[in-house]
């Protein structure tokens, strides 16, 4: 369970944290993979989400063999696994400011909404239960997640404005 600062915000905790470093340190490897599954669980959950991706509107290439997707989706899984591992550390999402913004403005402009968010959780989620051995996954290492990516979430929602 995620402890909660005086605020009310969520504190990313030593063992969410260990469950989360554990977790990353065996997926790392095959973050290439994982992201493409990770981006074509999105897609199967919510196949409207591909006009999101000016590179998938009109072509003709699969999903599974898109280079520019593979490219995207390797970098978006490995942002978020990264974000993750440091939450606890740094105490905050790590993403250069820079990243954020440029995030927050290109989700503004595409009118990503909570609804997306959660498909993307989800498919995060069953991405990472996927890739780890059956004894790893477990309801502790389920929160863990979703908490790091919550917090993720939240630093791009702050800046969901239009690009300055």
């Amino acid at each position: 369970m995620a402890l909660a600062d005086g605020n009310g915000a969520a504190i990313f905790g030593e063992e969410q944290e260990a469950l989360v470093l554990k977790s990353w340190a065996l997926m790392k490897k095959d973050s290439a993979d994982l992201g493409l599954r990770f981006f074509l669980k999105i897609f199967e959950i919510a196949p409207s989400a591909k006009q999101m991706f000016s590179f998938l509107r009109d072509s003709d290439v699969p999903l599974e063999k898109n280079p520019k997707l593979k490219t995207h989706a390797m970098s978006v899984f490995v942002m978020t696994c990264e974000a993750a591992a440091q939450l606890r550390k740094a105490g905050k999402v790590t993403v250069r400011e820079t990243t954020l913004k440029r995030l927050g403005a290109t989700h503004f402009k595409y009118g990503v909404a909570d609804g997306h968010f959660e498909v993307t959780r989800f498919a995060l989620l069953e991405t990472i239960k996927e890739a780890l051995p059956a004894d790893m996954w477990s309801l502790e290492m389920k929160n863990a997640w979703s908490e790091a990516y919550n917090q993720l979430v939240a630093a791009i929602k702050q800046e969901m404005k239009p690009a300055a």
